[in-house]
């Protein structure tokens, strides 16, 4: 690189649940008692399947399948009971970061041609809950966010644009890597022509994550050196 020549940064747009940390279920749990303490109605989750979705559809499909009102005023309502009973599962459960998440993160963190953000379908005050009791939040100061759009494919172009905001310069798609455990973060990849990054460390195995396209799958992150080598 010449002197005085910028930097052709990557972005690196990366899930929460499955992909970097798990909660040991205080996030399905805090949806749960929310549905009871609203609603009186002690179902959990059944019958949904929440892997990759955003925190808007489950609550939607949630109230849905209730037979309750599923608007946005409710949704909201609903989501505001939720982060109030996610922060007090949160210190109860058993949860921790994925194999090899930190070292990743603090690596990219310290590389200046890299750029980190969220791109999740936790709702922004979930995910920062989530983020902050794992001891990884200080790596991530924007993205995309069920705040942004039910819609999970919805999501990777407000996560591109606050980035181009923000840095005041483009990422191309073939600059723009998506980390996720689920076949929807695939998706929402190719919804933006962005690369794909599988890990399975969530409720997907390697085989699943090959079929639905992923440009790269891993069993999980505990070897820098193979996902920093796919950035090249």
């Amino acid at each position: 690189m010449k002197a005085g020549e910028k930097i052709a940064r990557k972005l690196l747009l990366w899930d929460i649940d499955g992909t970097i940390l798990h909660t040991g279920k205080a996030g399905e749990t805090a949806l749960g008692r929310a549905m009871e303490k609203l609603y009186g109605i002690n179902r959990g989750l059944l019958g949904l399947e929440i892997a990759g979705r955003t925190d808007k559809w489950i609550v939607e499909q949630l109230l849905g399948r209730d037979e309750k009102p599923n608007g946005p005023e409710e949704v909201a309502q609903f989501l505001d009971v939720y982060v109030e009973l996610l922060a007090d599962e949160l210190p109860r459960r058993n949860g921790g970061l994925h194999p090899g998440v930190l070292g990743i993160l603090e690596e990219a963190h310290q590389r200046p041609e890299l750029v980190q953000a969220l791109l999740t379908g936790n709702i922004e005050k979930g995910a920062r809950l989530k983020l902050t009791r794992y001891g990884v939040n200080h790596f991530f100061d924007f993205g995309a966010f069920a705040d942004d759009s039910s819609i999970r494919n919805e999501l990777g172009p407000h996560a591109k644009r606050r980035a181009e905001e923000k840095h005041g310069e483009e990422f191309p798609p073939e600059r723009i890597f998506v980390i996720g455990d689920t076949p929807h973060d695939v998706a929402c990849a190719r919804a933006i022509g962005a690369k794909a990054i599988a890990v399975a460390t969530g409720s997907f195995t390697k085989r699943q994550l090959k079929d639905c396209g992923a440009d790269a799958v891993f069993t999980d992150l505990a070897h820098p050196k193979a996902f920093f080598d796919l950035l090249i």
